[in-house]
């Protein structure tokens, strides 16, 4: 190997090093904003709650069971967050329309405000973020990021 070779493998390694650490503090970045927009959802419930309610505002009123299965948390796990998350007025069960042996949870006004004023806590500290970039900058980074999400090719 030659000289120039080994200074753009070694070149290379670092700029891979580099893009590795900016991912995990990307990460690690997303985690905090999580945690915190969990803790405005409601400070007594555990961030699986917001992510519980943040898919019914997303999607509606659904069996606890594929809530569950969409959230990829065990049953039991949901149903004990689905029972803390009624207690405090966030959500409730009622008879499924059309099978009357089964439940829907939905959130109620109070949840529906809860997971609003957490997602816009949420956006403020994204647009925050890119407040001061181009838009030529933040469509290279839209892109880059796109191109990186996207599965690899066979």
């Amino acid at each position: 190997m030659s000289t120039t070779s080994e200074s753009e493998a070694t070149g290379r390694i670092a700029l891979e090093l580099a893009l590795g650490s900016e991912l995990n503090a990307l990460l690690s970045a997303s985690r905090a904003l999580t945690e915190a927009s969990a803790a405005a959802f409601h400070p007594e419930l555990p961030p699986a709650a917001f992510h519980l309610a943040r898919w019914l505002h997303a999607y509606g009123a659904t069996k606890p069971s594929v809530l569950a299965q969409a959230v990829a948390m065990d049953r039991s796990s949901t149903s004990s967050l689905i029972g803390r998350m009624r207690e405090l007025g966030l959500v409730r069960s009622e008879q499924h329309p059309t099978d009357r042996r089964a439940v829907v949870v939905s959130l109620t006004p109070e949840g529906t405000n809860r997971v609003l004023s957490a997602l816009d806590l949420r956006g403020a500290a994204f647009t925050g973020r890119i407040a001061g970039w181009t838009d030529e900058e933040l469509r290279t980074f839209t892109r880059l990021l796109h191109a990186f999400a996207a599965p690899p090719h066979p």
